[in-house]
């Protein structure tokens, strides 16, 4: 049992999209289109996000996008995210795609932008992992950084985490 002090889930520091459900299948437009890429089916579209609860000393929010079954298990990262403001409680539909609002990283692909989810067929739902996290980092971090080099930066820095997990597969 836990003792001390006790925090409704009103008060959590949450992440979470009006588009899908926590762990729910996501919509086919929000796939990839890469030409390059056969199993890249959708269109490209980014989901909207909101968050709530972030704790008081935040200063920039990160968020990551990854997918543990990706390349066949060895993990892609289809989103690196950061500088995003300390006031903002939301990212709107397409601006992860479109570059708006954030500082982009290098994801798995080599892109800085919203790469959708593009799991080969009969690969089954792969776990998109969505994970925003609150640092105490100023917004001023370079564009381009992997998501290992951002983790580095963040090592001691990071406040707290929120996650979300959409499926998706073909």
């Amino acid at each position: 049992m836990f003792y001390g002090a006790s925090v409704s889930a009103s008060e959590l520091f949450m992440l979470q999209s009006p588009a899908f459900a926590d762990n729910a299948l996501m919509e086919k437009k929000f796939a990839g289109n890469a030409k390059n890429n056969p199993n890249c089916t959708g269109e490209n579209t980014s989901p909207a996000l909101i968050w709530s609860n972030p704790p008081v000393n935040t200063k920039s929010f990160v968020l990551i996008m990854h997918d543990p079954e990706g390349a066949k298990g060895l993990g892609v990262t289809h989103l690196v995210a950061y500088n995003i403001s300390p006031s903002a409680t939301g990212i709107a539909a397409n601006d992860l795609r479109d570059g708006k609002n954030f500082t982009g990283g290098k994801n798995t692909p080599g892109t800085t932008a919203w790469y959708g989810p593009c799991p080969p067929p009969g690969s089954g739902a792969h776990h998109y992992v969505f994970t925003l996290i609150a640092t105490d980092v100023a917004p001023d971090l370079p564009e381009g950084l992997t998501r290992d080099e951002l983790m580095a930066k963040l090592k001691g820095k990071a406040l707290a985490a929120a996650g979300l997990i959409g499926r998706f597969g073909q």
